[in-house]
């Protein structure tokens, strides 16, 4: 897979809906009924991070619900990368990138929202071929003010912004001409997840799934 039709299916998942659920899942048996209640609600693409010991299964049971898009997040090494693939995931997200990363990547065949979170890391990216991108930590990195800035010099580049990003401030980055989509937990709180309360988690996702773009 070359950077540009990484870029062009990662651009597929990001216009999917307004967010992408940002998902820390420690039991396997939240597993399904998490990913299908966001679905319900209108959120179909997930990230799940690698940061549970059980985060690969947890991707395995995801992809298996019908109507989702799973990927995995904080991809660090080719091994993440491999590792990803094997359990179901059909994107990958990184908070940076390196070439090795890139590179396991494309290998995979896995499309990648790489992190890029400064006009030099950004350009470093489109210069590989690389338009789609992650912004991140983007509150940290200078919030929607930051990614505004980026778009008249950039303007070949867009966006998920993820990393502090809220309810109450997703609209500010969705405004923007180079955000596709916006990445966040809240959606899926973990006192929520670990009540099973689904259908307040996909009453979160509707109302997430609704916001303006």
């Amino acid at each position: 897979m070359t950077p540009q039709e990484a870029s062009i299916a990662a651009e597929k998942i990001c216009r999917l809906a307004p967010v992408i659920p940002v998902l820390v899942v420690d039991d396997v048996a939240h597993a399904a009924p998490l990913a299908a209640a966001l679905v319900a609600g209108g959120l179909p693409a997930l990230e799940v991070t690698l940061r549970t010991p059980v985060a690969l299964e947890v991707i395995a049971e995801m992809a298996r619900v019908e109507g989702g898009a799973v990927g995995a997040g904080t991809l660090l090494t080719a091994k993440d990368v491999e590792n990803a693939k094997k359990a179901g995931a059909t994107f990958g997200v990184s908070p940076g990138a390196t070439d090795r990363l890139l590179d396991a990547c494309e290998a995979n065949d896995l499309p990648l929202l790489p992190g890029a979170s400064s006009a030099s890391e950004a350009m470093r990216l489109l210069e590989r071929g690389y338009t789609v991108q992650k912004f991140f930590p983007a509150e940290a990195a200078g919030g929607a003010p930051f990614l505004k800035s980026l778009s008249s010099p950039l303007p070949q580049i867009r966006l998920c912004p993820t990393g502090g990003v809220s309810l109450s401030n997703a609209s500010d980055y969705l405004s923007l001409p180079n955000t596709l989509c916006v990445g966040g937990s809240w959606v899926a709180p973990g006192d929520l997840v670990q009540a099973g309360d689904w259908a307040a988690i996909t009453a979160l996702a509707k109302t997430a799934a609704a916001l303006p773009r």
